[in-house]
């Protein structure tokens, strides 16, 4: 049996990977992240007509009609290129409407995202790190929404915003549309600035149920999980690349550095950690769609376990850099504050940990 990807999920990554290292090198991420918003409109409509943000739509909606995997595959290499922009947002709304069931709501937004005409974000996370849908303090009532959501990803730029929060019945999805009455959004300076994030103020801010119970937000979130995964597998992958490259060029004591065992032997253990994680991410992505019973569990924990080794792989090969790789001219950095946003969003390793463990039924 071949456990491998097809070749048009290897024609897939290999199309991103060529397109982004001509159109986004390290100099235009820079310059991205650098200004006001952190968004880069023609980046994002190159990345369209790609298409990327429409991999998992239906083809009735415009978009390939794709699996998670794929977009999965598609965030590994947006991670290998540490890709600004609303990737991750529209991803997770993308996810949230089609688990919603509401074919109005598809029908209006999901066209647009897969054309990269419209920025759908989704707000879950509340105050003090919560992510469960069954512990949420924004609250519905009377067709209004208000509460607080204080890490949404390119709020400020998003054309609708989907909002798990709560009313009488119970945890649901609504929708509230940009520029809303009753909706402030306040940009946000994180560590990451590759991906912004925004604290979005709901006052009785009009709003329309697209799904009710947790089922959507629940689907968006392990979806988002498994896409955070395999971004940190891209990007720890290429922290090792780099280091490997400056270990064989930068000389020491008349020898490369990389002849030095305490050098290669972190790096070869980097190696050997990674190689194995890659099937954790990739069998979460394929539950997702084929084994549901399942894909909870190791949605969390490929979450928690890849993005614990990003952020250990961004650490150790900074420190081998020496000097040079803590100075803001050096690109490695970039790689380390996106693993910082990996470890945080929707949830540290730790929670997902035990999430798993509940699961599982230990």
């Amino acid at each position: 049996m071949d456990f491998g990807l097809s070749p048009d999920q290897v024609l897939l990554k290999q199309t991103i990977r060529r397109w982004l290292e001509t159109e986004c090198p390290t100099t235009r991420v820079r310059a991205v992240m650098e200004s006001d918003g952190g968004h880069d409109p023609r980046l994002w409509e190159g990345l369209a007509e790609l298409g990327v943000p429409g991999l998992q739509v239906p083809a009735a909606h415009g978009g390939s009609g794709l699996e998670l995997l794929e977009v999965a595959l598609a965030a590994e290499e947006l991670g290998w290129c540490c890709t600004p922009g609303p990737f991750l947002a529209c991803a997770l709304a993308t996810a949230a409407l089609l688990a919603s069931g509401n074919p109005e709501a598809a029908a209006r937004w999901l066209p647009a995202i897969a054309r990269g005409r419209a920025i759908v974000t989704l707000a879950l996370g509340e105050e003090g790190d919560e992510w469960d849908a069954a512990r949420l303090t924004t609250r519905a009532q009377g067709g209004t929404l208000s509460g607080r959501k204080p890490l949404v990803p390119y709020a400020a730029v998003a054309d609708a915003i989907l909002v798990a929060a709560a009313d009488g019945d119970g945890p649901g999805l609504w929708l509230v549309e940009g520029g809303a009455r009753g909706l402030g959004v306040t940009p946000l300076k994180g560590t990451d600035m590759t991906r912004r994030v925004a604290a979005v103020e709901l006052e009785a801010a009009p709003a329309t149920k697209i799904a009710a119970g947790r089922a959507a937000i629940d689907r968006a979130r392990d979806a988002g999980l498994v896409l955070l995964a395999a971004d940190a597998y891209g990007g720890a992958r290429r922290c090792l690349d780099m280091t490997v490259k400056y270990a064989l060029t930068r000389e020491q004591f008349g020898q490369p550095i990389g002849a030095f065992q305490a050098v290669k032997h972190q790096l070869a253990d980097l190696a050997a950690d990674l190689d194995p994680a890659l099937s954790l991410w990739w069998y979460a992505a394929h539950a997702y769609d084929h084994i549901p019973e399942r894909a909870e569990r190791h949605a969390a924990i490929a979450k928690a376990h890849l993005t614990d080794l990003y952020d250990r792989a961004t650490r150790v090969t900074t420190e081998l850099h020496g000097g040079i790789g803590f100075t803001w001219e050096y690109d490695l950095h970039l790689w380390f504050r996106r693993a910082v946003f990996d470890r945080a969003f929707l949830g540290e390793a730790t929670y997902h940990r035990l999430r798993a463990a509940d699961l599982a039924g230990w």
